[in-house]
């Protein structure tokens, strides 16, 4: 299914169950940014609501939303209730009402109420998805962004998106693409204060590591990103070396954490 269609009956879901309490249903993430790709994307959206989502409404939701995950590309749906309340004024860390991911898709399966229990709290993530929504999101039904989104304080978003990156040194061995794209537009959030994709922070890095940087490291870290940029375009699997790898991660801790 096109992920516009997906789109598309995933609101009329929201709508359909929620009816009242839905205050809006927002698009953010790559597929908001112009950015997406099929393999390597998943659909993002955040659903707002006005007061708390009740058990009975909450497996209804699952079990819609657990169904249309299957017609949804690779990575499928990524998505978070959150009320009104805490998003205007922003609250950090968010409360969250429920979340799904293709991560939590084998406990749904084998222990719903088990889901629920761990599936609902507060989440740091959410600083980042508000911040990404304010600046790119799409509304699918509901009040305007500006409405319903308050701004994001600056420390706030960038607790959010360190710790998102904080054992980026390990975990790029096994996600090189996300990683790379990611420390790169989490350095030009914290040199310009610039909200970017995994595309265009790729892009901003390839100009201006150079600038940033001494000058014998540029070269190398730009042959990652530019290996990382490529696979995220075309699809194709990384050309990695583990060693330029872990330079290429530990070079841009060491800037981002100086910086911040």
């Amino acid at each position: 299914m096109q992920p516009e269609k997906l789109c598309a009956e995933f609101t009329a879901m929201c709508r359909n169950i929620l009816k009242e309490k839905l205050v809006g249903v927002y698009l953010h993430g790559s597929l908001a940014m112009g950015c997406f790709n099929e393999q390597k994307s998943d659909i993002d959206l955040l659903i707002v609501v006005c007061d708390a989502v009740s058990k009975e409404e909450k497996l209804s939701f699952l079990a819609e939303t657990v169904r249309l995950n299957a017609f949804a590309p690779e990575k499928g749906i990524e998505m978070s209730i959150v009320q009104e309340k805490f998003v205007k004024p922003f609250r950090y860390p968010t409360p969250y009402e429920l979340h799904f991911s293709n991560a939590h898709l084998a406990l749904y399966h084998e222990d719903k109420d088990a889901y629920l229990a761990k599936l609902q709290g507060v989440d740091p993530d959410l600083a980042a998805h508000a911040m990404i929504t304010r600046h790119y999101g799409k509304v699918l039904f509901g009040k305007s962004i500006p409405e319903v989104f308050g701004e994001v304080p600056r420390e706030d978003y960038l607790d959010s998106i360190r710790g998102d990156i904080e054992n980026a040194a390990e975990d790029i061995l096994s996600d090189p693409v996300y990683i790379t794209l990611n420390l790169c537009r989490v350095l030009a959030y914290i040199k310009e204060s610039l909200v970017l994709s995994k595309k265009t922070g790729a892009e901003w890095a390839l100009v201006n590591l150079q600038l940033n940087l001494p000058a014998n490291l540029p070269e190398n870290l730009k042959k990652t990103v530019q290996a990382a940029l490529t696979s995220y375009e075309t699809g194709e699997k990384m050309k990695t070396d583990q060693v330029e790898l872990q330079y290429f991660a530990e070079t841009m801790l060491k800037e981002i954490f100086s910086c911040a």
